[in-house]
């Protein structure tokens, strides 16, 4: 193991730089830019049972320091993703991927989970309780401890790989949604997700966004993003995914020493394609900067 090597579930990841679902496609359409196998690995864009066009446009709103958007999962169904975009990202990527799952219904994640269970490049399934920008799902599910951990305990039934539950910021405690879906058997927690928001058109006196609110993503999240991962990891044992705001190898450290075991990132990406080939890259000077010889040695540093 290197010295940026970390293990997520069993699993050896040569650094812990994953691009976050939604951000980087299904790969393959950033392989043409550089060799993505210098990735720990990537989370694929997220898929449901059935194919999804969408929310309507406009789907994207600029505000300072960060973005909103309410794509509202759009994907091509669990079908199309096992027989066309799998193949066609192990052509390009030669490690376990993670798979992020969201659905409607508890029925919905258990059969799109055991689908891709059977997937031998589908390292983890990263189960998404958290999106903010569907109606009658994805969040509903993230924001009661109960029936988090109802997706959670059915989920792990139909899989036998490590189950990773994706939260929703958009809570009062998320220390107790983690809680509740550890306690069911999930092998790890990723969070944070986007948080709820909106922004007005001044001169048109009307919503920016036609699905009125989306998900803040970017450096206005980060600070909030530590904090949850610093009160998760204060309060499960198993691994926690820190996601949010997160565009330096400075962020990288921070998330970590909050109690991450391995980082996402998700919007530096759709501002700058390069962005986790550069934090990859730049990970060695900032460790010797702070005198961290091994990345493994920091996770839960600040607790």
């Amino acid at each position: 193991m290197g010295r940026l090597s970390v293990d997520l579930c069993g699993i050896e990841l040569e650094n812990p730089i994953i691009p976050a679902s939604g951000t980087f496609g299904y790969g393959y359409e950033f392989s043409e830019y550089y060799d993505i196998n210098m990735l720990g690995t990537f989370s694929f864009k997220g898929t449901t049972r059935e194919p999804r066009f969408g929310n309507p446009t406009p789907r994207i709103a600029e505000s300072p320091s960060g973005l909103l958007n309410s794509v509202g999962l759009q994907n091509p169904g669990v079908e199309k993703v096992i027989s066309e975009e799998l193949p066609k990202l192990k052509k390009c990527f030669h490690k376990p991927v993670m798979a992020n799952v969201s659905g409607f219904s508890i029925d919905e994640y258990v059969e799109v989970c055991e689908k891709l269970d059977g997937e031998e490049q589908v390292g983890w399934l990263e189960v998404n309780i958290s999106c903010p920008n569907v109606h009658g799902g994805g969040m509903s599910f993230g924001t009661d401890p109960k029936a988090a951990a109802a997706v959670t305990k059915a989920v792990k039934a139909v899989t036998k790989k490590p189950v990773i539950m994706k939260l929703s910021p958009n809570v009062s405690d998320i220390a107790e949604i983690a809680k509740a879906c550890e306690a069911e058997g999930a092998d790890a927690i990723s969070l944070i997700n986007t948080v709820l928001s909106m922004r007005i058109d001044i001169a048109k006196r009307k919503p920016l966004l036609a699905n009125v609110t989306g998900g803040l993503s970017g450096d206005a999240i980060f600070p909030l993003a530590v904090r949850m991962v610093y009160q998760t990891a204060k309060a499960v044992n198993v691994p926690i995914v820190g996601l949010g705001g997160v565009s330096s190898a400075e962020n990288v450290i921070e998330m970590m020493l909050a109690g991450a075991t391995a980082v996402e990132v998700g919007a530096a990406n759709l501002v700058e394609p390069f962005a986790c080939k550069k934090i990859i890259e730049d990970l060695p000077s900032v460790m010797d900067k702070y005198k961290i010889e091994n990345l493994k040695d920091i996770i839960k540093g600040a607790l």
